[in-house]
């Protein structure tokens, strides 16, 4: 017996799609019903049989639902998610997956406190540089990390249910606070985006023919899309600047160690990137 009987998933891109994919490729649900705003997106999620069935009527999509992903892009999320409770079945629960934790978490819970009990944030640390569907992989969350965001407000029995359906995917889930969440992000995903835009930007076209693999697996994520990443460093800002500025400082003592030829200390500084970078493992 599938452990859902529908799951509504509002937005099916990338991830959304990947969700579908991974839903019905384990037998999860009996039904993925794919929810957004252009009929076109949504026959090419059905193409690739990331859900069963696809409408750009939100209430009607998620009026039988047991559990709503919301995967709209992060500066909608939680207004998405406001709607989802509201016309989700009685009993369903409503997660997410924005990169962004804090603001859609704390616009949730001030909207209406029966939203927050309904309501867990989650981010997968998973994806692609491409987008749509048709790019969608049922084991795109296999053995990836999933950071659940529960906050004072949330309901054990809720954060249960998120971290359970998560786990059926194949994630490993972590939790950690919404604010957690954004500081550690900022270094780890936002920064890293930040700088290859910066190093793809600044680039002459006219050198490209020279670019080797390490320019191109440096800038890699800079051809993801912009409106996308414009909206991820607006809605962190702070975190992302604090990163920045740590960065800064780091780059600056290479630039004064090799203006002084100082190559005891960039050797130093190899060392411990090349351990740092060892110890992820992959």
């Amino acid at each position: 017996m599938p452990a859902y009987r529908t799951v509504a998933i509002v937005g099916v891109g990338l991830i959304g799609g990947s969700i579908g994919l991974a839903l019905r490729q384990r037998k999860l649900a009996a039904r993925v019903v794919g929810v957004g705003r252009r009929q076109t997106s949504l026959d090419k999620a059905l193409a690739c049989g990331a859900i069963d069935h696809g409408t750009t009527d939100f209430e009607a999509g998620l009026d039988e639902a047991e559990v709503v992903i919301v995967a709209t892009p992060v500066a909608s999320v939680a207004d998405d998610v406001c709607r989802a409770t509201a016309a989700a079945a009685e009993g369903a629960f409503v997660t997410d997956v924005g990169s962004i934790k804090g603001a859609i978490c704390s616009a949730v819970e001030s909207s209406s406190t029966a939203v927050g009990d309904r309501f867990v944030g989650s981010h997968p640390l998973a994806g692609d540089h491409r987008s749509g569907p048709e790019h969608a992989r049922a084991d795109l969350l296999e053995d990836k990390v999933v950071v659940v965001t529960p906050t004072s407000q949330t309901p054990d029995k809720t954060l249960d249910r998120v971290v359970e359906f998560w786990e059926a995917l194949g994630a490993r889930v972590q939790r950690m606070s919404p604010e957690q969440h954004d500081r550690a992000l900022a270094t780890t995903s936002h920064l890293p985006h930040l700088v290859a835009s910066a190093l793809a930007a600044g680039t002459p076209e006219e050198w490209l023919p020279l670019a080797a693999t390490g320019w191109a697996d440096t800038t890699r994520v800079a051809a993801a899309d912009p409106e996308l990443w414009g909206s991820i460093f607006a809605q962190n800002r702070q975190a992302v600047s604090a990163s920045l500025a740590g960065l800064i400082d780091q780059l600056t003592q290479m630039q004064t160690a090799l203006h002084e030829e100082n190559w005891t200390q960039i050797h130093e500084t190899l060392q411990q990137a090349k351990r740092i970078r060892d110890a992820l493992g992959n």
